[in-house]
């Protein structure tokens, strides 16, 4: 059997449960009509240029795994071409977990939810933390916030896919809501004046 970009994730194993559970043809037909992707394209591009924040997944040589939070303003997160990610990395509590793991395991993963359209991304790859190429962080640099990068995280894309948005709850950030209210806010206070007026 030829290799597919989904394997990465779609071992035998996990073949195999899906074999046990059902599932394992719809996976096959998808696979066979050429499935995921390794490759950043315009839509992957503009979903991440929208994105304020991400989840990134490490682990140990041994496999322990560790997730990390990371925010930012939107487009923190940077295509550097069509197989590279990065992002400037500023410090925080310093127990440097991520940047350790990556040290002895570079296999990373990265999830990016959009909550308001219920809509997420799997990333797989590999990554490597970066921090002597001022260039790189300079390139990376947010000029909205005053902190300055310790390292970059640079992200190398080997698949990724578009899950379905089942079980994910529309949420709305702050933005989001004041713009929603925005319109009505003006209205009310409209409507005050003329009861005012009225009055």
């Amino acid at each position: 059997m030829s290799h597919v970009i989904s394997d990465i994730a779609f071992t035998p194993s996990v073949k195999a449960a899906q074999e046990r559970k059902g599932s394992r043809n719809g996976y096959a037909k998808m696979e066979q009509k050429g499935g995921w992707s390794d490759t950043i394209n315009d839509g992957l591009k503009d979903y991440i240029a929208e994105r304020d924040s991400l989840y990134l997944g490490t682990a140990t040589a041994d496999g322990q795994p560790y997730i990390q939070h990371r925010g930012g303003s939107k487009g923190f997160l940077k295509v550097i071409d069509d197989k590279t990610l990065a992002f400037a990395d500023f410090k925080g509590n310093k127990q440097y977990i991520s940047t350790g793991n990556l040290t002895e395991n570079n296999k990373a993963y990265i999830f990016l939810m959009d909550y308001a359209n219920r809509r997420r991304i799997k990333i797989w790859g590999t990554a490597k933390i970066v921090d002597d190429d001022p260039e790189l962080l300079a390139r990376l640099q947010d000029n909205d916030y005053d902190g300055v990068p310790e390292q970059a995280l640079v992200f190398i894309v080997s698949a990724w896919d578009v899950n379905c948005p089942q079980h994910i709850p529309q949420l709305f950030d702050q933005e989001q809501v004041g713009n929603m209210m925005a319109p009505l806010q003006a209205r009310i206070a409209d409507l005050e004046a003329q009861l005012q007026i009225g009055g």
